[in-house]
């Protein structure tokens, strides 16, 4: 870049600055208005402070968030885990069904996993119908339709399989009456 940024461009780019995300010039271009701006300068550190600290909180949330979700780690649980896909289609039995709605119920990371699964899977869903529906053509529909076709394609048709009988039959005979012929 040969022209300097603007205020309003860097403060446009300082979250990017930050976070490293800027091409190799562009980067040298806001650093070199930061070095000659005060008011930018300020903006800069001001929300570089501010993003420090958010990361800060969430880090520590994480944190309490995992370690307060660990308590139900359980051997329950981990039967909850190994059985939620085929829970999730209906593959259980109605008794295993009921252990695992019950876990879901008295245990709130099973019950978020749940969630995420039924989400997921309706995403999965959703995602497969809009496909399907832009789609102008059925393609296996049309790879059926080619299947059968050919195979009729390599089919005799009955009347020429008659008609052939019918010239051999004759053929024979013919051959028959030259042998009687012949003697």
């Amino acid at each position: 870049m040969n022209h300097e940024l603007n205020c309003n461009q860097v403060v446009t780019l300082l979250t990017f600055y930050i976070e490293n995300k800027l091409d190799e010039k562009l980067s040298h271009c806001v650093r070199e208005h930061l070095n000659k701006c005060k008011d930018c300068q300020e903006k800069y550190l001001k929300l570089k402070r501010i993003l420090e600290n958010f990361s800060e909180i969430r880090s520590k949330i994480n944190e309490e968030e995992i370690s307060d979700l660990k308590q139900y780690e359980t051997p329950q649980y981990v039967t909850f885990k190994e059985n939620l896909s085929a829970y999730v289609d209906n593959e259980l039995s109605d008794n295993e069904n009921i252990k695992i709605k019950k876990i879901a119920i008295s245990n709130p990371l099973a019950r978020k996993d749940l969630e995420e699964v039924y989400a997921f899977k309706q995403l999965l869903h959703s995602s497969f119908n809009k496909t399907k529906s832009n789609l102008k053509q059925d393609y296996a529909k049309k790879t059926l339709e080619r299947m059968y076709s050919k195979s009729t394609q390599t089919k005799i048709n009955p009347f020429y399989k008659l008609v052939g009988l019918f010239f051999c039959l004759i053929a024979f005979m013919i051959l028959g009456i030259i042998n009687i012929l012949h003697f």
